[in-house]
């Protein structure tokens, strides 16, 4: 078999780009803390290739604290129109800062406002206050606002990747790809 599942992966999102109604970028993230606790969540993928799949979030968020705790990940990509989904797991590590500031400089205004003026996943007294917040980094930065330093990349390695498609009957076709030293393995799956 031994086909490139990073190249399938670029033509699925693709096809999900034209069929999905929102996002078609957006992945589950699931880690897990220190006392083995897991967590998922919705992000969106900023970019990939062979060296993995990168999103950004706030580096105090609780998704960050447990990236430090744990260093592995598993992301999955599920496009629903299609009928397909995509798994990934395997170690993270944070991107570059200049890979972290070319991205935060392509983000919108209000997205770099907000990066600076939430403290992601922490209490929240009441909305106000976060509101009160964003008008202050809104003053404070009249033109181009810097990325903070707490805010950044990380980027999954794929160790292990399958892709799943619907099949009638429950009868679905999964492939499991595992990366060794020279590419890719590739096997079958029992639906």
């Amino acid at each position: 078999m031994a086909d490139d599942p990073i190249a399938i992966f670029d033509a699925w999102l693709a096809d999900a780009g034209r069929s999905e109604p929102n996002d078609p970028n957006a992945m589950a993230l699931a880690t897990v803390d220190a006392d083995g606790q897991p967590s998922v969540r919705m992000v969106l993928l900023k970019g990939h290739d062979d060296r993995g799949f990168v999103f950004y979030t706030n580096r105090e968020s609780r998704k960050a604290g447990e990236l430090a705790a744990n260093r592995h990940a598993a992301l999955l990509f599920h496009w629903k129109s299609l009928r397909r989904q995509v798994r990934i797991e395997g170690p993270v590590t944070r991107v570059t800062d200049a890979e972290s500031d070319a991205y935060f400089a392509t983000r919108s205004r209000a997205s770099q406002v907000g990066a600076w003026a939430s403290d992601q996943s922490r209490p929240l007294d009441d909305r106000a206050t976060f509101e009160a917040r964003y008008t202050e980094v809104e003053a404070r930065f009249p033109g181009d606002v810097p990325r903070p330093p707490h805010w950044g990349g990380y980027r999954v390695a794929p160790s292990a990747i399958e892709l799943w498609e619907d099949r009638p009957g429950r009868l679905h076709h999964r492939r499991l790809f595992t990366r060794t030293d020279g590419g890719w393995d590739e096997g079958l799956l029992y639906p």
